[in-house]
């Protein structure tokens, strides 16, 4: 009801297990897949990962009841590019799908504090010049990766928002992620930011 209340929205399909969904989507084009993590058969993040192995996948936002650190990681390192809770309001909704069709990544601010810690590793971090980017896609990648929009990045780099977003394409491709999201779980991963930091 959420979903088609919108003007811009349309509801395409739906799936009562992560199965029944991967077989659909195989017929019916989607540009956003909602898809919730506890199902029988294959669960939310099985089913995600399956998903986007798929030559021109649709983006998936998950949606769940579970406000759990190692269930949101999961679903994002699967490749998500979003995580809500089911009680989110109809309209936090709204704005995360459109967010994500067009390529940033929503993630629950409940969850993100908690997230973050979770995603901090042991191992030695990265020197940033170890990383195979140029000077200007580092500062952009850190930048993603303490969560400042395109505008916000370009304000503070002095550059437009289109080559914000030529930056972060660049930064995609040469990392070899999908989205902002992975950006931010891979600067984490990798020591090149931690909470706190600025």
């Amino acid at each position: 009801m959420v979903i088609d209340a919108q003007d811009d929205m349309t509801v395409v399909g739906e799936a009562g297990d992560g199965a029944e969904a991967l077989e659909a989507l195989r017929s019916v084009r989607a540009d956003v897949v909602l898809m919730d993590i506890r199902m029988p058969k294959v669960d939310g993040v099985e089913a995600t990962r399956q998903l986007l192995e798929r030559p021109g996948a649709p983006k998936v936002l998950v949606l769940t009841t579970f406000d759990l650190d190692e269930v949101a990681l999961e679903a994002l390192r699967a490749g998500a590019s979003g995580f809500l809770l089911k009680d989110a309001r109809a309209q936090e909704l709204a704005t995360a799908v459109r967010t994500v069709h067009r390529g940033d990544a929503v993630i629950a601010p409940s969850t993100t504090r908690r997230l973050v810690d979770t995603m901090l590793v042991t191992l030695p971090p990265v020197r940033v010049s170890e990383v195979p980017l140029t000077p200007r896609e580092r500062e952009v990648l850190l930048a993603v990766a303490h969560g400042d929009s395109n505008a916000e990045i370009g304000a503070r780099l002095f550059m437009s928002e289109a080559t914000v977003k030529t930056h972060v394409g660049r930064i995609l491709a040469k990392l070899g992620l999908r989205d902002r999201v992975q950006i931010v779980i891979w600067a984490y991963e990798h020591g090149l930011v931690r909470p706190g930091q600025t």
